[in-house]
């Protein structure tokens, strides 16, 4: 009897649609948390620098929801949320991104030197204004270091979701476990390491283009 090969191409063939639909499914569960938590953790950083006192309550929370394990919340979610919901994956997802992006936002904010907030308080710039022209800009490499880990680490974390399921490109996991059958397994992997290399490039470009100063720098 012939071995089964690692790879069955005409398998990844006939099924080439539902991997897609996997794929699809996947980005959306993986790429809407970090979207969401980019878009709490901005105000809570910004608070967390300005009243230092509410920043280590709110970093100690964060810290106690990313230290629980990530299927253990999909399941406690399931009576409210519902089974193979994407909304049982992502709200666990959202919180893990917020507990990376808070500290990433008032360390990046942070880092600007106060002599940089002093000139552009002498230039007559508003708080708005400084913060939007000279703070957040100044604070993009660090909260893109950030936004790079919490990104991939959501990328993967979504496969989990299949044990519950919905997980995306997590299905051909079970699938090919269960079978023991290697091919949908191999493709996952390869599926979702690209897909978290395009991720992180994306954002290293998106670095490169919100700070052109550094690239001239670098020229220099």
């Amino acid at each position: 009897m012939d071995e089964e090969p690692l790879v069955r191409w005409d398998w990844i063939g006939r099924n080439w649609p539902t991997i897609q639909g996997l794929l699809g499914d996947h980005i959306v569960m993986a790429l809407v948390p970090i979207l969401i938590g980019l878009v709490i953790a901005l105000p809570l950083g910004l608070a967390g620098v300005r009243w230092r006192w509410l920043y280590q309550p709110t970093v100690g929370v964060m810290n106690v929801i990313y230290s629980l394990p990530s299927l253990a919340v999909f399941i406690v979610l399931i009576p409210i949320t519902g089974l193979a919901t994407r909304t049982t994956v992502m709200v666990p997802l959202t919180f893990y991104a917020m507990a990376v992006l808070i500290p990433a936002v008032v360390d990046g904010l942070s880092s600007v030197p106060d002599h940089v907030r002093q000139s552009a308080v002498a230039m007559g710039f508003t708080p708005l204004r400084r913060l939007l022209q000279v703070e957040l800009p100044i604070a993009v490499p660090v909260v893109l270091a950030g936004l790079r880990v919490a990104t991939v680490a959501s990328v993967s974390l979504v496969s989990v979701g299949a044990l519950v399921g919905r997980g995306g490109l997590g299905y051909l996991f079970i699938d090919g476990w269960q079978r023991q059958f290697y091919t949908p397994i191999v493709v996952g992997i390869v599926l979702v390491v690209v897909l978290a290399g395009i991720a992180d490039l994306l954002l290293i470009l998106a670095q490169r283009l919100l700070t052109p100063w550094s690239r001239a720098r670098g020229s220099a």
